[in-house]
């Protein structure tokens, strides 16, 4: 009888399949760069010949065009880590300040929707705490697509907010504090080791909207992993065992995150680098009061429309922390 085979593995077959598709697409994405950068040479060279100043226009719209496909390419290029391919999940967790923070949660949370619908990816929110008064305790919020982790996981730290406050009477500037942490979506069982007997697993009544379904049936899913001590719940979905599914997705994606940071800090005491990951350590500030400022503290990367950074303007914060690490800074 034959030894089996290499494709007489499903997942390794799938893997495979997976790897030449983003191999092929990556060849037709650089092919069709060079076809039209051939076209607006040829469109130049057309209007140079025939003294045709009309066509300038249409040559440096698309000038700009490939410029901006160039620079999607490069960032993909500086894509090295390796989980950055895989999908991310986000969770977001409002700072001291109440009414603020939890608010500010909220703006962060639509700022990531945002950004994750403009550049294609399906962006779903997996859970949500609301806020006693307004905005949102905490979030899980899912992003996927390729290499949604490999750029989101410049935005992991603590994010700070200065404005004049809507909630304070006095009109008085505040500063709040959000945390986002960001992990990648676990797409193997073997990549992460979760025993069923470390498990401690609890249902409840969901407590957000849905209708008479939501409130009548136990159907959120809390589960704890007792060696860590994480907490993971979802809600969000119609029946329990819908809500468990995802529920210990969110746990498989922490639990590699965790290991993902303890393999740092290893390499960090070997280099005899100290390295913090505390609460304080704010990565970004984001000013709408007494001026329009948003920047990044660890690259220095700063954009002056603070309302366009809201709406999903993050790609120069992503590609400076991004170049800032392929350069080993």
């Amino acid at each position: 009888m034959a030894e089996p085979g290499f494709w007489d593995d499903p997942a390794e077959a799938q893997k495979v399949v997976q790897a030449l598709a983003a191999s092929r697409n990556k060849i037709e994405g650089f092919q069709r760069l060079v076809d039209t950068h051939g076209d607006l040479y040829a469109l130049w060279e057309l209007g140079m010949e025939e003294g045709d100043e009309s066509l300038e226009g249409e040559v440096a719209a698309g000038l700009r065009a490939l410029e901006a496909e160039l620079e999607k390419v490069h960032l993909e290029v500086l894509l090295s880590g390796k989980y950055d391919a895989h999908s991310a999940i986000l969770t977001l967790h409002a700072g001291a300040g109440g009414t603020e923070s939890q608010d500010w949660v909220q703006m962060l949370l639509r700022m990531y929707i945002r950004w994750a619908e403009d550049h294609g990816y399906q962006a779903e929110v997996l859970d949500a705490l609301a806020g006693d008064e307004a905005g949102i305790k905490s979030a899980t919020l899912s992003v996927r697509g390729p290499n949604a982790y490999g750029y989101l996981r410049s935005e992991r730290g603590v994010h700070r907010l200065v404005r004049i406050s809507p909630f304070d009477a006095a009109s008085r500037r505040h500063t709040s504090f959000a945390s986002v942490d960001v992990m990648p979506e676990v797409e193997s069982e073997d990549e992460v080791d979760i025993r069923p007997e470390d498990l401690k697993i609890d249902t409840y009544r969901s407590g957000g909207a849905g209708g008479q379904h939501v409130n009548k049936t136990d159907s959120a899913v809390r589960i704890t992993h007792l060696p860590t001590g994480i907490v993971v719940q979802c809600q969000n979905e119609r029946s329990q065992h819908a809500n468990r599914l995802t529920a210990m997705k969110i746990l498989s994606a922490k639990l590699l995150e965790l290991k993902r940071q303890q393999e740092e800090q290893e390499m960090a005491a070997l280099r005899g680098v100290q390295q913090e990951i505390a609460w304080g350590s704010q990565i970004r500030s984001y000013v709408f009061h007494p001026y329009s400022l948003v920047k990044d503290h660890r690259t220095g990367v700063e954009v002056g429309n603070v309302h366009a950074v809201m709406d999903g303007l993050l790609d120069p914060f992503i590609a400076g922390f991004l170049q800032q690490q392929a350069l080993g800074r």
